[in-house]
């Protein structure tokens, strides 16, 4: 038996599955183990009349994991969205309890931003959150596992075991993601947040797993706007994929090859 080897046997394994939302990957047990043992403990804990930790912390209930045939996405029809117009911004933020941006460090998901053409001169406007790429950078870098990616391609940031080191918002591309820094109050149920810990756009994962839509494309449809599609990427039959295999549609930084799951029109 090479040294290697013997080592390998004297200490045993050293890795474990974990499945997390569809997704599973190795963990070091030591420290993974120890974090699902103290979740398992902490799981039944009443944190409100007939609510559990476990229920606002997970989207599906524990026993239902995302499906890998659906690949939820966006597409944004750029021609259609208004310089000026918030009403997907201010969606996002009652529906998923941020304050929208009352000081300086206050946590954005979503934003309105204004885009013009140096060559042609033709100014766009449209929203920008996490594009939940199928290669997210935010994945990789992060040290702890708490950014991952669901099978359904929806990604999230685990904040029972996010240390706060915000490698993830350097990595973005997108500038996506905040970083808490004071204490929050009057929390949404189904929106578990809290300090010291990195938040991105989530695609309203609470709502999806109830078969709705995120908040931002309804907000955008009552307004009369319809500027936002969402469905699946994967169903060649949904309105989503049909469109993109109808109409040009881009994704923000295509040169970083990272297959975001949301898409522009009329860039």
């Amino acid at each position: 038996m090479s040294a290697p080897e013997s080592r390998k046997a004297a200490n045993g394994p050293n890795t474990a599955d974990v499945h997390r939302g569809g997704v599973t990957g190795d963990r070091n047990m030591s420290r993974r183990g120890f974090i699902g043992i103290t979740a398992s403990a902490i799981a039944g804990v009443m944190i409100a009349p007939g609510v559990r930790l476990i229920e606002i912390a997970s989207a599906k209930p524990i026993d239902q994991a995302a499906s890998k045939s659906v690949r939820w996405g966006m597409l944004i029809d750029t021609t259609k969205c208004a310089s000026g117009c918030t009403d997907c911004v201010t969606a996002c933020n009652t529906e998923n309890g941020l304050s929208g941006g009352k000081s300086e460090t206050d946590s954005q998901w979503i934003r309105k931003i204004d885009i013009k053409n140096l060559h042609g001169g033709r100014s766009t406007s449209l929203p920008m959150m996490c594009q939940h790429c199928a290669d997210p950078p935010c994945v990789d870098v992060c040290p702890t596992g708490a950014s991952f990616k669901r099978a359904d391609g929806i990604v999230l940031v685990d904040r029972h075991i996010c240390i706060g080191c915000r490698y993830c918002v350097l990595a973005c591309p997108y500038k996506a993601r905040s970083f808490v820094h004071e204490p929050l109050t009057n929390q949404k149920p189904d929106v578990p947040r809290g300090k010291g810990c990195v938040e991105g756009c989530t695609l309203c994962v609470h709502r999806i797993d109830r078969d709705q839509k995120p908040a931002c494309v309804e907000a955008c449809k009552a307004a009369g706007h319809e500027a936002i599609l969402f469905g699946d990427l994967n169903d060649p039959n949904s309105e989503i994929s049909r469109r993109i295999a109808s109409v040009a549609t881009q994704q923000v930084r295509a040169d970083l090859r990272l297959g975001t799951g949301v898409r522009y029109e009329g860039l």
